[in-house]
């Protein structure tokens, strides 16, 4: 399976802290925000990485994350010259998902749980069809809303309902087997002139091959889109690592998943070692 990590978005809503520097590449608490959806591929085994990118920020990106060897991963970078939608995403990703299923998260949504490396690679077993999440909140209504019959089959999901028909939104964290790029590529633009992640989802329920799966109320997903919601998450982050729970670490779950060998994460970690962050690389065992 591949992963693609959509993080091309400028953070408008983020201005002036995104006037330098696009919203992906600012910190939440101790990294960066691109660190944090990475972390979750990474938890589902994923090694092949394509990060989707706004034009004009490659040196960047390149800098942060290089082509990911250093960690045993292979990452590859697009552009999203145009904002149109979550799902050009997929159509940007075409040559880079070739053959394989795909895993698709957004940038700025950041997923936390003692065992997502467990949820994460049960939802990749059965490739077939596409795989998405149910999550609860208070106020669904700036989300995509799925609605369930009484044995907890998805029947209906809707994109920003004024009288949303339950309290489960589908957060950014996508599985696609390989049908997905001609979904994609045959998708009508919305109304707003992008192409919806909500509609390949549809397709997908009308083939009878959409799975939705609640989340545990134990997982936490935070979007970080506005300064608000980046502060939360910040917060929520540096309370969980003061817990002794270290969050979207890239180095540990290379390890953890076999990438890369312990002595090449000390190494890193004696690199920067005057940081807390290479202290805890050092401390790993």
């Amino acid at each position: 399976m591949k992963g693609i990590v959509l993080a091309a978005g400028r953070g408008t809503r983020l201005y002036p802290m995104t006037k330098p520097v696009c919203k992906p590449l600012l910190p939440v608490y101790d990294k960066p925000l691109i660190y944090y959806p990475i972390a979750t591929l990474l938890q589902a085994g994923i090694r092949d990485i394509l990060v989707i990118i706004p034009p004009g920020e490659e040196r960047e990106f390149q800098n942060l994350l290089g082509d990911g060897s250093e960690l045993g991963l292979h990452i590859e970078f697009a552009v999203q010259k145009v904002a149109r939608g979550i799902a050009d995403a997929l159509i940007i990703g075409e040559d880079f998902i070739g053959d394989d299923s795909v895993c698709l998260v957004l940038g700025d949504n950041i997923f936390q749980c003692h065992n997502l490396d467990e949820i994460m690679k049960e939802a990749i077993k059965d490739d077939h069809g596409a795989k998405v999440f149910g999550y609860y909140v208070d106020d669904p209504r700036p989300f995509g809303v799925v609605e369930f019959d009484e044995n907890g089959q998805a029947v209906s999901i809707e994109e920003k309902p004024k009288n949303p028909k339950s309290n489960y939104i589908i957060p950014g964290l996508y599985f696609y087997d390989n049908q997905v790029i001609d979904i994609a590529k045959n998708l009508e633009p919305s109304a707003r002139g992008e192409y919806e992640i909500t509609d390949v989802n549809l397709e997908y329920l009308s083939r009878g091959q959409l799975k939705v799966i609640p989340f545990d109320r134990g997982l936490t997903w935070m979007d970080a889109g506005t300064a608000d919601s980046m502060l939360e998450a910040a917060e929520i982050v540096k309370a969980l690592q003061k817990s002794g729970c270290y969050v979207g670490c890239l180095e540990e779950l290379a390890w953890k998943e076999g990438f890369v060998s312990l002595d090449k994460v000390h190494e890193i970690g004696e690199s920067l070692k005057m940081t807390n962050y290479g202290q805890y690389l050092l401390k790993l065992k």
